[in-house]
């Protein structure tokens, strides 16, 4: 926020606070909405007909209608019908919400894999997320997503989903590795709380099925060359949102926080417990750009298997290292990357980016000081460009080239829709 705005900012908040202290709001109006239903809207902000007015809440308001999927930019505008009496004004701009989307990603050993699909943000006008996707990595995959988060009321709501995923996965042991097609057959139910204008609880489960097959590569007593094994899984998901939004200029922080307890359902085969903290920081810079930050820390249960859960990929956490080189039982990792404007116009915004990936394994069954091992750090710095549509729902395109500096270090390009995190 630069410091004209801030200026304003405060002066409005202190000039409110002293008109506010004794209005009371009349009539509230939200102006821009033309596909997102008015009493949708209306239902899910804090600001209500016939309380007093709160500036500090008409501003929290304003950051919530902001964070919708079908919301790209909110403002406001108090007008005093009389000494008691407030007129609350929001004004949106809408997304377009009915995206494609598209993830290509490539490494230097000729790797080669993508997912394409569509989604739409704001059916029937509620911000009801319906969408699909194919995917190609070696292997052809799908899978199809609903998520009603106010379905019931403006507090709760629902999230079903169902995917097919078929990949060739490398799994490491004994000093070696072989190639396996990995299938997860997956369907989950989650129920969806939203705490407040900042805090959402997700919770559930499903059932799944996880089929190994060798395809080539070393081979040992030790590990079977085929696997299937179905079973439930428990889910807790709690988010929190406390980033200020102005179109691609961000000020805040966002935590996600990730458990998960597997149970194999056939006796024979160990329970399974993980979970993972995304801590994300973003910083705006002088108007023209975002220095952002992520840090990943995660744990599971350290069983001596090549099947263990974290990777080092390409598209999930190191650009340019590749399509899953790597697996661990526990994870550290450090995204940092500076994203600056180029070109801001209306609706479109061209950044380029510099940024440095970071991270370290706990191999499986290993103990903590894996975390320190040089064989385990990767580290890739890199530059990439962005393609910003302003009025569209998370349309941004992507590119990267990440170029590895530690130990038998690869390089490659990323490609994606949305920024990397």
């Amino acid at each position: 926020m630069t410091f004209i705005k801030q200026f304003f900012l405060i002066w409005f908040l202190l000039v409110s606070v002293t008109i506010s202290a004794q209005s009371i709001v009349s009539k509230i109006t939200i102006e821009g909405a033309t596909k997102t239903k008015l009493t949708f809207l209306k239902k899910l902000i804090q600001t209500v007909e016939g309380t007093e007015l709160d500036s500090l809440l008409v501003l929290d308001d304003v950051q919530y209608l902001k964070r919708l999927p079908s919301i790209s930019h909110a403002n406001f505008e108090v007008v005093y019908n009389s000494e008691k009496s407030a007129h609350v004004i929001f004004s949106v701009i809408e997304n377009f919400t009915l995206i494609p989307f598209a993830s290509i990603y490539t490494s230097s050993n000729d790797e080669f894999a993508f997912r394409i699909g569509a989604q739409e943000f704001n059916l029937f006008g509620r911000n009801i997320t319906v969408g699909g996707f194919y995917q190609y990595d070696v292997f052809n995959s799908y899978g199809v997503i609903t998520k009603a988060p106010y379905l019931f009321g403006n507090k709760w709501g629902l999230a079903l989903s169902y995917h097919n995923l078929i990949t060739l996965e490398p799994i490491f042991f004994e000093g070696t590795s072989a190639d396996y097609r990995y299938n997860n057959k997956a369907i989950e139910l989650l129920a969806l709380h939203q705490i407040n204008s900042r805090n959402r609880l997700s919770f559930g489960g499903g059932v799944f099925t996880e089929n190994y097959d060798y395809e080539s590569g070393a081979t040992s007593i030790n590990v079977p060359l085929t696997l299937d094994i179905d079973k439930a899984l428990f889910k807790l998901i709690h988010e929190y949102d406390g980033v200020n939004y102005d179109y691609q200029l961000l000020n805040g922080f966002r935590n996600t926080f990730n458990f998960q307890y597997v149970k194999a359902i056939k006796d024979g085969f160990p329970s399974f417990v993980i979970g993972f903290n995304d801590l994300i920081y973003y910083r705006e810079l002088y108007g023209k750009g975002v220095w952002a930050n992520r840090l990943r820390v995660g744990l599971s249960s350290n069983e001596n298997t090549p099947f263990a859960p974290f990777s080092v990929d390409n598209n999930i956490n190191i650009r340019g290292v590749g399509n899953t080189i790597d697996r661990g039982t526990g994870t550290v990792v450090f995204n940092t990357e500076y994203r600056h404007n180029l070109v801001d116009k209306d609706w479109f915004i061209l950044q380029g980016n510099i940024f440095v990936d970071a991270g370290t394994w706990r191999n499986p069954g290993g103990g903590l000081d894996d975390f320190t091992n040089a064989e385990n750090i990767k580290v890739y710095p890199g530059v990439g460009i962005r393609f910003v549509h302003k009025r569209i729902f998370n349309a941004v395109f992507r590119i990267d080239y990440g170029y590895g500096i530690s130990k038998d270090a690869a390089r490659g390009i990323v490609f994606g829709i949305g920024q990397y995190f």
